[in-house]
């Protein structure tokens, strides 16, 4: 049992050590957001992005809710705050965002 959560972590951090999820995910700590406030940061193509944030949602990384015709994302309960707007307990081990 314990490989299957050993895989899991894995999958999830790989999905989070590509550059642009992890800013996605550092800028949903502090609240939900829509893309196009994702993307003020990140001035990325909305494409891409998109691609992004369906990977976030694939992995249970990000959830969504529907706002008239804008979408919100937010962090899933599953990946909650440790502590708050600084980290990520994603169960198997936390990340701690630091300022640079």
């Amino acid at each position: 049992m314990a490989e299957t959560n050993e895989v899991c972590c894995s999958e999830i951090l790989k999905v989070l050590a590509n550059d642009v999820r992890l800013r996605v995910v550092q800028q949903l700590l502090n609240g939900a957001k829509t893309v196009s406030e994702i993307n003020e940061d990140l001035a990325i193509e909305k494409t891409l992005l998109s691609h992004h944030l369906k990977t976030l949602r694939s992995h249970g990384i990000v959830r969504t809710q529907r706002e008239g015709k804008s979408i919100r994302y937010s962090l899933s309960p599953e990946v909650a705050a440790s502590r708050k707007g600084d980290g990520l307990n994603l169960g198997c081990c936390q990340l701690v965002f630091f300022d640079q």
